[in-house]
């Protein structure tokens, strides 16, 4: 508002003393300037410029004022690059000594053709001139978090909208009614009501518009909207409605000529199913010059908008207003505050399907010129707080703004981004969010051995949704799903879904049934994901703990530099976490050297040192384990191949011998290999662990024995 004072000031001059004969181009120029004829003014300007010298102080100066305001004629009308080449012309004439935003306004066009490291500079020249400038420190964040938006762009698949398109002006769509089906937005193709171009724009005035979805889901061609008084020789553009859809609200901006005109919002009520009826303004300012439009509301009663009027934090800011019922007129506008508000322009409020508020501007670190922004609605109130940036693709290096949600997955907006043919002229874009893609791999191995991946185990999902599938491990243990078969669309094209959770259970003859089974969701995800879902099943045979070992002739749990045998037993606790229903046989065995009768007492007395600890340090329930000593009476089998011998079978049993720990096998290496000799004895002393059942019932299990916790004399 400045800028324009000092160059109606500055127009009067000129007039009053006619210099050299050039004045007349530069009072054509200024006045079409000042009543926001930008179309006009690009040519005036620029034929005053090239008629002018730069020879002189004035002179110097009164050309970068037309180099100046050509470049703002030309950033208004959307050509960005011939505003980046005036803007450099006035740079070169030194203007920005008397209007320091000619580096702000270049830099922002700079930033929109993607020229970040020039337009760093130029915010830079700027806060030498107006230090600490928030706009002008926003842009600089923006030049280098640039790289940023982009890497981390969301999944949306963005489209221009071709069969609502035209080489015109086409912005700002919204729905027209509760299905969706009716699509309202403004446009100056031809076929407006008004017949003269607007010397603002150089487009035909712009006039509301609809279009409907066919039975296919495609929009129709659009045709004007219904309604006595509605579309006007003027601009209309911007519409929202009540939640009824029966109270329609818009802006209209005049353009009469000498006249410094601001928009105005007009309401109009339903006549019908599709026409409406004379609109009538809403008093919202104090002065005629001054804009309201872009409104937006969901009641018809609380309505924001944008404006320029006076008590604002920068250029355009977002106000609200409420309608008094007893009063027949709506309040007094309130500000929003510098929640929403920033130094530059705030426009085109929507709200979001949860009553978010979705809102543009270019006075916030972003991708280039408006970008959309999110605020987060505050409980039930009309308040909004900590505003985000959408982010790429929907936001670009060109003014994006006006964004409408349809569901939580697809909207419209409009965009200036370059189109095919090489303009920069806004069009109506739709968005899409694909649906996140999971698969999913059943691994299943051995219960304590995952060296030996079980094949052809029968594998059960069942989904909240209803849907269910089975399958079969491979040899190597493992079975996929993806995509579904075409000629199962039922539950969609894919196995596993969005906000959905699944039961996983797997079986075979031969090892115990996994009645937990394993759980997983996608509920609450917004990325896709591969699960990998590691099973093991329990064979029906003896279970081999991890070491345990005792001190010779003892069944104290031994703890020294190479073990830690209460850790071992940590094993069997969690395995009696992940089965409530197991019960299990603890058995410890010793070698075959010492009297039977002794290897048995002191085995029973190991199977219980076992059975008291994870009793009474770990809290198993003592139903649950029945400790027995074996004594030396069931040798160990192991497994060699070549020279090595394997406490574990191998998945590859390709020229590996089975071997019997008995005493003669072992005698034989007493003189020749010592170590083996005390190795292979060592082997034989181990607990193991036997399923008795795995249908334990807290409620019904028999007490345990007492005599487990007592010690048997030894020797």
């Amino acid at each position: 508002m400045n800028l324009k004072l000092f160059l109606v000031a500055a127009t009067m001059t000129i007039l009053s003393s006619a210099v050299n004969g050039q004045s007349k181009y530069v009072v054509k120029a200024r006045q079409a300037y000042i009543q926001e004829n930008y179309s006009d003014a690009t040519e005036l300007c620029g034929t005053a410029y090239s008629k002018m010298t730069r020879k002189g102080k004035q002179a110097k100066k009164m050309k970068g004022e037309m180099a100046f305001m050509a470049a703002e004629s030309y950033r208004q009308t959307e050509r960005f690059r011939e505003a980046n080449e005036w803007y450099d012309r006035a740079i070169l004439l030194d203007y920005y000594d008397i209007v320091p935003e000619v580096y702000l306004y270049n830099a922002e066009m700079l930033v929109m053709m993607s020229s970040f490291d020039k337009a760093k500079e130029n915010f830079s020249e700027y806060l030498k001139l107006v230090p600490n400038n928030e706009r002008a420190l926003a842009g600089i964040e923006s030049c280098e978090r640039n790289k940023e938006f982009v890497a981390e762009k969301t999944r949306h698949v963005v489209e221009n909208q071709n069969t609502l398109n035209k080489k015109e002006f086409d912005m700002a769509p919204m729905f027209g009614d509760r299905k969706e089906n009716k699509l309202y937005f403004s446009s100056s193709r031809e076929g407006v009501t008004g017949k003269d171009k607007d010397p603002r724009t150089g487009e035909l005035y712009m006039d509301l518009w609809i279009s409907e979805l066919d039975k296919k889901g495609n929009w129709t061609e659009p045709y004007l909207v219904v309604g006595e008084g509605i579309n006007t020789e003027d601009n209309e553009g911007t519409v929202c409605f009540d939640a009824r859809y029966k109270t329609m609200f818009f802006t209209r901006c005049p353009n009469v000529k000498k006249q410094n005109l601001g928009c105005d919002i007009w309401m109009s009520e339903a006549k019908g199913k599709n026409e409406w009826k004379e609109p009538t303004k809403l008093v919202l300012k104090t002065n005629d010059s001054i804009s309201v439009g872009h409104p937006c509301t969901l009641d018809g009663k609380y309505l924001i908008f944008a404006s320029d009027m006076p008590g604002g934090y920068g250029g355009r800011d977002l106000w609200y207003t409420t309608y008094d019922r007893k009063a027949d007129t709506w309040t007094t506008p309130v500000n929003m505050g510098p929640e929403i508000n920033t130094k530059g322009d705030e426009l085109f409020p929507t709200f979001a399907i949860n009553g978010d508020l979705y809102f543009a501007s270019n006075g916030r670190p972003g991708m280039g010129g408006l970008d959309i922004y999110r605020a987060t609605r505050v409980g039930e109130e009309n308040k909004w707080e900590n505003p985000t940036n959408v982010g790429a693709p929907i936001n670009s290096t060109s003014n994006d703004y006006a964004l409408i949600e349809k569901d939580a997955r697809t909207g419209y907006f409009t965009s200036e981004r370059k189109s095919v043919n090489g303009e920069y002229v806004p069009d109506i874009y739709k968005y899409t969010l694909p649906p996140n893609l999971f698969d999913l791999k059943v691994n299943v191995t051995e219960l304590g051995n995952k060296q030996i991946k079980i094949e052809d185990v029968k594998v059960v999902v069942k989904g909240t949704d209803g849907s269910t599938w089975e399958g079969y491990t491979d040899d190597q243990g493992a079975v996929f799903w993806d995509k579904r078969p075409s000629e199962d669309p039922t539950f969609g094209d894919r196995y596993v879904n969005e906000e959905v959770s699944y039961k996983i259970t797997i079986s075979k003859e031969g090892y115990h049934e996994d009645k937990e089974g394993s759980k997983f969701t996608t509920e609450g995800l917004d990325y896709g994901q591969s699960f990998i879902i590691d099973m093991a099943l329990l064979p029906k045979k003896p279970i081999r703990l991890p070491e345990v070992r005792y001190p010779l002739n003892q069944w104290t749990l031994l703890v020294d530099s190479t073990i830690n045998s209460p850790d071992s037993l940590l094993f069997v606790y969690n395995l009696m976490q992940e089965y409530p229903g197991m019960i299990l046989e603890l058995s410890s065995h010793t070698d075959s050297r010492g009297s039977d009768k002794a290897n048995q007492k002191l085995s029973e007395n190991r199977a219980k040192a076992c059975y008291i600890y994870l009793v009474q340090e770990k809290g198993v329930d003592p139903r649950r384990l029945v400790p027995v000593g074996k004594g030396e009476s069931e040798p160990r089998t192991i497994w060699k191949k070549g020279e090595e011998y394997m406490a574990t079978q191998p998945a590859d049993m390709d020229g590996v011998e089975t071997i019997v720990l008995t005493e003669a096998y072992i005698n034989q290496f007493k003189r020749s290999n010592p170590n083996l000799f005390s190795m292979l004895h060592q082997l034989n002393r181990r607990t193991e662990g036997r399923v008795l059942s795995m249908d334990f019932d807290p409620a019904t299990a028999p007490p345990a024995d007492p005599k487990h916790m007592e010690y048997v004399k030894y020797p």
